[in-house]
C-alpha cells in the first residue's frame, strides 16, 4: 500500500526492503525519491493519508523531516518509509547500508 502511494505521486525508484531477518524493530523499509521538496512532501502526504484512511487505519507513529522536505521518514511501526530527494538518497544510500535485507518486488499499478 505504501509503495503504491509513492507510485501514485510519481515517486521514483521505489524499493521495498524486507527487514524482518535483519532488525527487530521493523518489518519493512519502503524507500522512494522525489524530484523536488514539493514532490517529496506530496508523496509523504499520500502515504500518511492512506495509512490514516486505508484498510489498516494506522496513524503514523512519527513523521520527521517534513518541513524541510529533503528526507521524510514516516515510522508506522512495522513499516518505515523513507522519501528522499535524490541527492540525499545517494548520500545516505540505505539500500547499500541495509544490503543484506532482501528486496520485495514492487508491483506497478495498472496504467489506464
Amino acid at each position: 500500500m505504501i509503495a503504491k502511494a509513492a507510485l501514485a505521486k510519481n515517486g521514483e525508484d521505489v524499493v521495498i526492503l524486507d527487514m524482518r531477518g535483519v532488525t527487530g524493530w521493523t518489518d519493512y523499509f519502503v524507500i522512494s525519491s522525489g524530484s523536488s521538496t514539493r514532490q517529496v512532501k506530496a508523496i509523504a502526504d499520500e502515504v500518511t493519508a492512506r495509512l490514516n484512511h486505508g484498510k489498516t487505519q494506522s496513524k503514523p507513529v512519527t513523521v520527521e523531516g517534513y518541513a524541510e522536505g529533503e528526507w521524510v521518514l514516516i515510522d508506522a511501526g512495522n513499516v518505515i518509509t523513507h522519501i528522499f530527494l535524490q541527492e540525499q538518497r545517494d548520500f545516505y544510500d540505505l539500500e547499500r547500508l541495509w544490503g543484506d535485507a532482501p528486496r520485495v518486488k514492487v508491483r506497478e499499478p495498472a496504467k489506464n
